[in-house]
């Protein structure tokens, strides 16, 4: 067996048929209707394989799964029916983006045919979604190592962002939060071509020269120019074009592609405020309450979500040994070197690749012997 089936249709009888046909051969579960049967994907799912009678009463079968297709979209929908009707198969194929259409009575070989099928495509779906998730992660590993080189009050912006992204994710359940968090860890990347000290005084809300705002303020659309020419990256590019934007204008293939962009732009939006208004010196709290008081046309999904980032894992400073450093702390100052130039800016969550970087210059005398930090306030010292 490669994948659990569900079946759905609206007579207990027919539902009891296909797991004595087939029960032996696959893994099946039943749902007697539409909002059963999406109960049964929350509590049970996923499924790699939805089957659905299209006559239902309360929720039809076009209605069922086109719902299925927004909450599980890796899932792969056949629809069956006894009715010989063009009308209705054409629009559960356009809406539920149906992989096959089978007419009642269907035999057991049909039947095992099409899951078969199904099965097959399923796993086509799911390995060109793991190789490209693969494929992009190396390629966003390697653009933010170049910022964190480049620009690092840029690269830590960025990893506060992911952060954020990642903790709303979570509260929401999303399903695919991967292009939302790469969105995220590549939204500074535009600041690659701007000098650190313009960078250094956006970030602490200082006033820039007319001209100097004009640059800052363009780097979300420098960072698109060097996206949007990867493949499948178009999306998450769009995402980061219009981070600053409070009418953004998405350009998608679907209704799904698009509602998704404007979610990620809306996630970056809210991130970035937030992380503004801590910058400037506001508690947790407070700066959410700024959010939602500055912030129009966010999904309030969003919103809902945000106290999930101040209620998360408190965090107390302290000063630490640079050679007691640990992974998971955040950095809590500026680190400079002798010249004053940044090394890494404050934020910064500690991986073993920084940690042994940091022991590094601490052992040369670029920094001192010892760093302020936060770690979680359930920590042993």
């Amino acid at each position: 067996m490669n994948g659990k089936i569900l079946f759905v249709d609206d007579e207990p009888a027919v539902l009891e048929g296909y797991k004595r046909q087939l029960g032996r051969e696959f893994s099946i579960d039943t749902a007697v209707g539409g909002l059963p049967g999406l109960e049964a994907i929350s509590k049970r799912g996923p499924y790699a394989v939805v089957i659905s009678d299209m006559r239902m009463p309360r929720m039809d079968g076009a209605q069922f799964l086109a719902k299925v297709r927004e909450i599980a979209p890796s899932t792969v929908r056949l629809a069956l029916t006894g009715y010989v009707d063009i009308e209705t198969a054409l629009y559960a194929v356009n809406v539920g983006n149906i992989f096959r259409f089978l007419t009642k009575p269907c035999s057991k070989e049909d039947l095992q045919r099409a899951i078969h099928a199904a099965l097959e495509q399923h796993r086509l779906i799911n390995a060109e979604k793991e190789l490209l998730e693969q494929t992009l992660g190396g390629a966003v590993h390697v653009l933010s190592e170049f910022l964190s080189f480049s620009n690092p009050a840029a690269f830590v912006r960025a990893l506060r962002l992911h952060r954020f992204v990642q903790q709303v994710a979570a509260k929401l359940e999303l399903a695919s939060a991967w292009h939302y968090e790469i969105a995220a860890m590549l939204s500074q990347l535009g600041c690659v071509t701007l000098p650190l000290e313009m960078m250094n005084a956006a970030y602490a809300g200082d006033a820039l020269m007319p001209e100097d705002k004009k640059r800052y303020e363009a780097h979300p659309a420098v960072a698109f120019q060097m996206l949007s020419r990867i493949p499948r990256m178009e999306g998450i590019a769009q995402m980061i074009a219009q981070q600053n934007n409070p009418t953004p204008h998405v350009e998608a293939d679907s209704e799904e592609e698009k509602h998704e962009i404007e979610f990620g732009i809306q996630l970056l939006q809210a991130g970035l405020a937030y992380d503004s208004w801590i910058d400037r010196g506001l508690s947790p709290t407070e700066a959410v309450k700024k959010v939602r008081a500055t912030l129009k046309g966010i999904n309030s999904f969003i919103l809902l979500a945000l106290d999930d980032v101040v209620a998360s894992a408190p965090m107390r400073p302290r000063d630490c040994a640079v050679t007691d450093l640990a992974m998971g702390m955040i950095l809590q100052e500026d680190l400079r070197d002798s010249n004053g130039s940044l090394i890494v800016a404050k934020g910064l969550e500690l991986t073993f690749q920084w940690i042994e970087r940091l022991k590094s210059f601490s052992q040369c005398g670029v920094i001192g012997k010892s760093v302020s930090v936060s770690i979680p306030q359930n920590s042993v010292d």
